[in-house]
C-alpha cells in the first residue's frame, strides 16, 4: 500500500495571524496574506496552510474557499505549542539600513527573544521604521519554523539603557578592543542575558568605559579579525545558542 502523505505536506505555507487559535474556529485572509496564498502559493480548495497566533501555538487549517481577494480557512488541529525561547537579548546598535534589516532577520532564525535598538554617538542611523522591522521579523518567523515571534523594542540611547540595567541580567559586550573568548564566558552560563554590539564606527571611549563599569557587563572578544556589526551580531547570537541558549 501507498504510504499516507504527512499532513500538513512540508511545503504548506506558514503565516502568522492574529489569534487566538482554536480548533473549529473559521477566519478569512485578505491584502497581503490573501495575495501570498493566493497568487505565489496558487493555494486552492483543501489546500493546507500552517498558522500561528504568537500564543496558542502552531495549528494546521485547511483552505475552505479561495477567491481573488480573500482566502477563507477552518482551523483544525494544534501541532505545537508556543515555544519557550531562551531569555537572551538582542542589544544592537542601529546600522544602514539594509544591514540592521539582515540584524533582524538572522536574529529572528537563532532564536532571539528580544531585539533591543540601541542608538550609539557612532550610529549612523537614528530611527527605525518599525512596521517594516516587524515586518521583517514575521517573515522571519514564518520562514524559519518559529511559533514565537521576537519581541521588538523602541530604539534607545545607550546611557538610558545602562543606567535602568536590570540587576539579574548579564550584559556580554562585544569590545573590539578585547575581552574574554566568547565561547568560554557564554559555556555554561544560566538565566537573563544580553548581547551587546556597536555600531560600523565602533563605541568611543567614554561609552566603552560607561559599559565596562557596569556590574553585569562581561567584555569579550569574537576573535582575531574586526567584525562588521551585522557580523558580529550574527556570529555571538550563534555561538551563544550554541554554548548556552537551546542548540545543546
Amino acid at each position: 500500500m501507498p504510504a499516507t502523505p504527512a499532513w500538513p505536506p512540508k511545503s504548506a505555507p506558514r503565516l502568522f495571524v492574529p489569534g487566538p487559535l482554536a480548533e473549529g474556529a473559521a477566519l478569512a485572509l485578505e491584502g497581503p496574506q490573501a495575495h501570498y496564498l493566493g497568487k505565489v502559493m496558487r493555494v486552492a480548495e483543501g489546500d493546507a496552510v500552517v498558522l500561528c497566533d504568537d500564543a496558542t501555538g502552531e495549528w494546521t487549517a485547511r483552505v475552505t474557499s479561495a477567491g481573488k481577494r480573500s482566502i477563507a480557512l477552518a482551523v483544525e488541529t494544534r501541532t505545537r505549542p508556543r515555544e519557550q525561547v531562551p531569555d537572551f537579548t538582542l542589544y544592537a546598535a542601529l546600522l544602514k539600513k539594509p544591514h540592521f534589516d539582515l540584524v533582524l532577520e538572522k536574529a529572528t532564525e537563532l532564536g532571539v527573544r528580544r531585539i533591543q535598538p540601541v542608538v550609539t554617538r557612532r550610529c549612523v542611523a537614528d530611527k527605525l521604521n518599525a512596521e517594516r522591522a516587524r515586518t521583517i521579523l514575521t517573515e522571519a518567523a514564518e520562514q524559519c519554523a518559529r511559533t514565537a515571534l521576537p519581541e521588538l523594542a523602541e530604539p534607545a540611547r545607550l546611557d538610558a539603557l545602562l543606567r535602568d540595567w536590570p540587576e539579574d541580567r548579564a550584559l556580554f559586550f562585544a569590545d573590539e578592543e578585547g575581552g574574554e573568548p566568547a565561547a568560554a564566558a557564554f559555556a555554561g552560563r544560566s538565566g537573563p542575558a544580553a548581547l551587546l554590539v556597536g555600531p560600523e564606527g565602533g563605541f568611543d571611549d567614554a561609552e566603552r568605559a560607561a559599559i565596562r563599569a557596569l556590574p553585569q557587563a562581561r567584555a569579550i572578544s569574537l576573535g582575531p579579525r574586526i567584525l562588521r556589526g551585522e557580523t558580529a551580531s550574527i556570529a555571538a547570537t550563534a555561538l551563544w545558542m550554541a554554548t548556552a541558549g537551546d542548540w545543546k
